[in-house]
């Protein structure tokens, strides 16, 4: 038989042709290259999420006002950690002479108020009120908010109109006149001015996280979560929030010092807590003097000048380590 025979050459493609099969069906099935994929990684690689974390990391420490910032806050918040323990009495009782100038009296390194307290104590324990009253007023607004604005920015349709109503009807309310009002109708408290304040900020939490949702929900990642079954708290918490944070954490900065500022207005008219001292109290009780006694608003005045500035110094060391334009072009 000779070797170009046709039907050599038919049996031996047939015989390739079952090799390969066999061989395709031991191999097994390809994976898709989105399963598995992480919330916030691109496809090209599950530690990128890392990577750009760590690159995020290096842009904000290498940023000389978000250094300063920090720097500002870390003191701030070791002032308020050693207050008890460096003056583990009452900052409000009557300790020395009154009106003792700033380095008078070496007992009195501040100097004393037209009662005689201390006013380093006071701004001191002061730090405390202040850091306490506008964490925790953040916090509570982003928890409402973050939730509003995830089912709004999720689900769409009915749900998202009213709720985006419920949240421009919140918007049109002055802010700092709501506070007042609800604190002027309930005990005034570290804890009734942190939920008034919180109940004043939640909404441009909720419009941020909305429109943070609506531009995530379609993306390839949250489809896939979708097709793989997974339920939509799933979907929400593990999906979509964590690429949604960069701008929340941002605000967040700005939503603190906004706190400490409302507080320290509350605290100003005669509206905060009268057992605890604020710097805001301090200032209030030292306008009348301040032609006499400049030291006793200018002091409480100056501490909230710098942790205002050092929030948002931070916040702005944060909007450009987490800026999706930043991390690319460095």
């Amino acid at each position: 038989m000779s070797a170009s025979d046709p039907a050599l050459h038919s049996s031996a493609a047939r015989e390739a042709d079952a090799g390969a099969s066999a061989q395709a069906q031991a191999l097994p099935p390809e994976k898709p290259s989105w399963l598995g994929t992480q919330a916030g990684s691109p496809a090209h690689g599950p530690d990128a999420g890392t990577t750009h974390g760590r690159r995020a990391l290096r842009i904000f420490l290498r940023n000389p006002n978000a250094l300063a910032g920090l720097f500002i806050l870390s003191l701030v918040a070791i002032a308020a950690i050693v207050a008890p323990f460096l003056y583990p009495g009452d900052p409000l009782a009557m300790v020395g002479r009154p009106f003792l100038w700033p380095g008078q009296d070496p007992a009195f390194p501040l100097g004393t108020d037209s009662m005689g307290r201390d006013v380093l104590a006071g701004i001191l324990h002061g730090t405390r009120v202040s850091l306490a009253v506008g964490i925790a007023a953040t916090l509570l607004g982003l928890v409402a908010g973050v939730l509003v604005g995830a089912t709004a920015g999720y689900y769409g349709g009915r749900i998202d109109d009213a709720l985006l109503r419920i949240i421009e009807i919140c918007q049109t309310l002055p802010n700092f006149v709501l506070v007042v009002v609800l604190v002027a109708i309930t005990q005034p408290t570290a804890a009734t001015i942190s939920i008034a304040i919180a109940i004043v900020t939640w909404p441009n939490v909720a419009r941020l996280v909305r429109a943070e949702f609506r531009s995530i929900r379609e993306k390839d990642y949250v489809m896939a979560a979708r097709s793989l079954g997974y339920g939509d708290a799933h979907i929400i918490f593990r999906e979509i929030l964590p690429n949604g944070l960069p701008p929340i954490i941002v605000t967040s900065s700005v939503m603190v010092a906004g706190a400490i500022l409302m507080e320290s207005a509350l605290s100003f008219m005669g509206l905060g807590d009268p057992n605890t001292v604020s710097w805001g109290s301090m200032i209030g009780a030292g306008r009348e003097l301040i032609r006499t006694a400049w030291y006793l608003t200018a002091l409480p005045g100056l501490a909230i000048v710098l942790t205002v500035l050092a929030l948002n110094m931070i916040g702005d060391g944060l909007n450009d380590a987490l800026n999706p334009r930043f991390l690319q072009e460095r």
